[in-house]
């Protein structure tokens, strides 16, 4: 009989409960339950409802448990940086903050005052996102918010799940290291730079690696669930990190894409890069399965096409994804191109009038039609990844020979010829599901199941064919490169 174990793979957008039948040389997978997930706006602050995340876990276990015949073990991804504060008692100190909210805008520049920008990369060899979790703490210590005088515990949001799972507390690594409190070089929390700050080091945990078996599940929910005996390990719970696990690579000469809301693109290697060559190029240095780093750039990714599709269903128009790549796909190419990481799409209220707004402000055409809009996305995206793809031989003095796309964007076919023709390179797409597999598989590492990171890729080899792309038209790439490189320089005068 094939071992049964159970992710939660939880994105910015929904969150499902994955069941992986797994024995012992392939992985099948089945969805036993999906539920939406996105911010929850009070007043005006943007926030995650984990609590109801949490009721629709129990209503994943219960299916588990009532269709399935029960579960080996489960284990919980999620986004980075976000976090949970607990006080006196094992008290959830409200709900936590979403990344996009606006409460750290400026909070960079404040922290650069305080600890210059080179000594907090240093310490950390993190790439400087508003949104760290660093600059969330800060934006509260700003703000005099009394949870940092109360709080004795900060979780990060798969941590938390898992504690409400085990009663069991503890940071693990490849989340940890997305927080700019994680010293990679060190292999520990960067209390100095806390202290530097004057922000609490007593809410740090202990950081337990993936494939960790955290115990089981509390007596309470065994009862609630009908399961019995059900391990919880903790995988590599960024969803990055368990992508990057799930990635069918063979060799060194690969470089990875995790395509998705974002876009994560980077190259694994044995130990952190940290000079000033990364921190010009505001790379980071995160943890990956079997203490490797994976080197890497956020790209803001298919958030511009969600975004976009979001703001014409509000108009009335509904398209599916399949319907707007279409589109795209013949829409004239390169009329615009724009920086998918220009800080006004973050949360851009109206994507279509930011995109076009951007191309204005920098002397193009502005994108009207929905195939214009998203095919300037798209070629957008494509560009920024030959951007990071040269950047990123260029800090390891070596060529990459091929790039890996995992991830639901792995289903965007344009994207992906895009991308061979925009980088020169074969693309090997899939698979979609990676995050989901990459937890599995760390979660029977952690059972004993498996050994290794090889083992578990070749487990993806044999159970996931990925698709093949190959570069068609590279030549034509070159002169908007050119103009996409003079907007990254100056997009007010391209």
């Amino acid at each position: 009989m094939p071992h049964k174990l159970l992710a939660f793979d939880l994105g910015a957008e929904s969150g499902r409960g994955v069941l992986g039948r797994f024995d012992g040389g392939r992985l099948e997978l089945e969805v036993i339950h999906r539920f939406p997930n996105g911010p929850v706006r009070t007043l005006e602050s943007l926030h995650w409802d984990v609590l109801r995340l949490y009721s629709e876990m129990l209503a994943t276990l219960r299916r588990c448990g009532a269709d399935q015949g029960g579960i080996e073990s489960l284990g919980v991804d999620t986004w980075g940086v976000d976090f949970a504060l607990l006080g006196r008692g094992d008290t959830l100190l409200g709900n936590p903050r979403h990344y996009r909210d606006p409460h750290t805008e400026g909070c960079p520049e404040i922290a650069f005052r305080q600890v210059s920008r080179e000594e907090i990369f240093q310490q950390t060899g993190l790439q400087f996102l508003r949104f760290n979790t660093l600059f969330q703490l800060l934006a509260l210590k700003q703000a005099a918010s009394p949870l940092l005088d109360v709080a004795q515990t900060m979780l990060l949001i798969p941590d938390l799940f898992h504690f409400f799972f085990t009663g069991v507390k503890g940071n693990e690594f490849t989340d940890a290291t997305t927080t700019q409190l994680y010293n990679p070089s060190n292999r520990n929390w960067a209390r100095e730079l806390m202290a530097a700050f004057s922000l609490p080091d007593r809410i740090l945990g202990n950081i337990v690696p993936p494939g960790t078996v955290l115990g089981r599940l509390r007596a309470a929910v065994s009862d609630e669930t009908g399961l019995d005996s059900v391990s919880v390990v903790a995988p590599a719970s960024h969803d990055t990190g368990a992508a990057v696990a799930a990635v069918p690579a063979q060799g060194e000469s690969w470089a990875y894409i995790s395509s998705g809301t974002w876009s994560l693109m980077g190259v694994e290697l044995p130990s952190p890069l940290i000079n000033d060559q990364v921190l010009a190029n505001n790379f980071t240095n995160e943890g990956g399965v079997e203490n490797t780093i994976r080197l890497l750039k956020n790209i803001m990714g298919l958030w511009l096409v969600q975004e976009c599709k979001r703001a014409w269903e509000k108009g009335g128009a509904t398209y599916g994804y399949d319907e707007l790549a279409r589109l795209a796909q013949a829409a004239t190419p390169f009329v615009s191109l724009v920086d998918p990481d220009d800080a006004a799409f973050i949360l851009p209220g109206n994507m279509p009038r930011a995109l076009a707004d951007y191309c204005r402000r920098t002397g193009q055409p502005a994108p009207i039609e929905p195939g214009q809009v998203v095919r300037c996305a798209l070629e957008s995206l494509a560009l920024r990844y030959r951007w990071v793809l040269e950047k990123l031989e260029g800090m390891l003095g070596r060529r990459l020979e091929v790039i890996h796309v995992v991830g639901g964007g792995s289903q965007n076919q344009f994207l992906c010829q895009l991308t061979a023709d925009a980088c020169n390179r074969p693309v090997l797409a899939g698979p979609v599901e990676a995050t989901a597999i990459g937890n599995l598989l760390v979660q029977a590492m952690g059972l004993g199941l498996l050994d290794s990171l090889a083992d578990i890729r070749e487990v993806v080899r044999r159970s996931f064919a990925p698709h093949s792309y190959e570069p068609q038209q590279p030549d034509c790439w070159e002169q908007p490169y050119q103009h996409f490189c003079e907007l990254l320089a100056n997009p007010q005068n391209p």
